[in-house]
C-alpha cells in the first residue's frame, strides 16, 4: 500500500515544480540565449574558414548570385543618396557663408556613412533574405541533420561559403557606391545649386584623407559578416515548418538592421576618437 501511494505523489511533484519554474521566467533570457547561439556560431564559422576543404565553388556560386542581385539596385539608390546629401549640405553652408566646404563635407558623408549602410542594407535585404530562405527550406526538409549523420558539417559546407561571399561583396560594393555617390552629389550641387567644380574638388582634397576610405571598407566588410551571420543563423533555427521560414526570414532582415545601425554608431564613434580630422 505505501509503495502504491508513493508513486502518484512522485509523478505529480515534479509537473508542479516544472509549472512553478515556468509560471515566473526570467525576462530577456530567450533573448539572451538567442544572442549566445548567435555569437557561438559566429566563433563556429571564423574557425571553419581556415578549414580544408574550402567549398570553392560554392563560395563563387553564392558570390554572383549575391553580386547579381544588389549591383543594380545598390547604382540606382547610391545616386539619390548623394544628391540628398549634397543638396542638404550645400544649403546647409549656404546659409553659414562656406559654399566651398560644401564638397568635402558632402562627399566624406556619402563616403564614410551612406555608402556601407547602402551596401549592408541591400545584401541583407536581397542576398541574406535568400540565404536564409535556403537554409531553412533545407532544414525542414532535414537535409542538414542528413549532412551531419555523413559526417559532413553544414557549418563548413554551407554557411561559410555563404558568409564569405557577403562579405566580398559588400567590400566591392562598397567602392562602387562610393563612386556613383559622389558622382551623383558633384552633379547635383555643380547644376541645381550653382558651385564650381574647382571648389568642390578642392575642399574634397582639403578635408578627405585615407583612414576615410579605410574605415569605409572595413564598416563594409563587418556589415557584411554581420548580415551573412544573421541571415545563417536564422535559416539555420526556423520554427513551424514552412510558415517558420517566412518568419526566419522577415527577423533576419530586421535583426540585421538593427545590429548594423548600432555598430555603425560605435564604430564611428571610435573612428572619430582615433583618427583626428584633416585640417582645411
Amino acid at each position: 500500500m505505501t509503495a502504491t501511494e508513493e508513486k502518484p505523489d512522485t509523478g505529480t511533484a515534479a509537473p508542479k515544480h516544472r509549472a512553478r519554474r515556468g509560471q515566473h521566467p526570467v525576462p530577456g533570457l530567450g533573448a539572451l540565449r538567442q544572442t549566445g547561439r548567435l555569437f557561438a556560431l559566429a566563433l563556429e564559422v571564423g574557425r571553419a574558414i581556415f578549414r580544408r576543404p574550402f567549398q570553392f565553388r560554392e563560395f563563387i556560386e553564392q558570390f554572383w548570385f549575391i553580386a547579381s542581385v544588389t549591383i543594380l539596385p545598390a547604382a540606382l539608390v547610391s545616386i539619390p543618396f548623394g544628391a540628398v546629401i549634397a543638396l542638404q549640405v550645400g544649403s546647409l553652408t549656404q546659409q553659414l557663408g562656406a559654399q566651398s566646404f560644401t564638397g568635402g563635407a558632402s562627399v566624406l558623408a556619402v563616403i564614410q556613412q551612406a555608402s556601407p549602410l547602402i551596401v549592408a542594407l541591400l545584401i541583407a535585404g536581397a542576398g541574406g533574405s535568400a540565404i536564409c530562405a535556403d537554409l531553412g527550406s533545407r532544414k525542414i526538409r532535414e537535409e542538414l541533420d542528413a549532412m551531419s549523420v555523413m559526417g559532413v558539417s553544414p557549418v563548413q559546407r554551407l554557411v561559410v561559403p555563404r558568409v564569405l561571399a557577403t562579405m566580398s561583396v559588400a567590400v566591392l560594393l562598397n567602392g562602387m557606391v562610393s563612386v556613383v555617390g559622389t558622382l551623383g552629389g558633384y552633379f547635383f550641387n555643380i547644376i541645381m545649386q550653382g558651385g564650381t567644380p574647382g571648389a568642390y574638388l578642392s575642399s574634397f582634397s582639403a578635408l578627405a584623407q585615407l583612414p576615410d576610405l579605410y574605415i569605409s571598407e572595413l564598416k563594409a566588410l563587418i556589415f557584411g559578416f554581420i548580415a551573412g551571420i544573421v541571415a545563417a543563423y536564422r535559416g539555420l533555427n526556423p520554427r513551424g515548418g514552412p510558415k517558420g521560414v517566412g518568419d526566419a526570414v522577415n527577423q533576419s532582415v530586421v535583426i540585421t538592421f538593427i545590429l548594423l545601425f548600432f555598430v555603425n554608431m560605435v564604430m564611428t564613434g571610435i573612428y572619430l576618437q582615433i583618427v583626428p580630422p584633416k585640417g582645411g
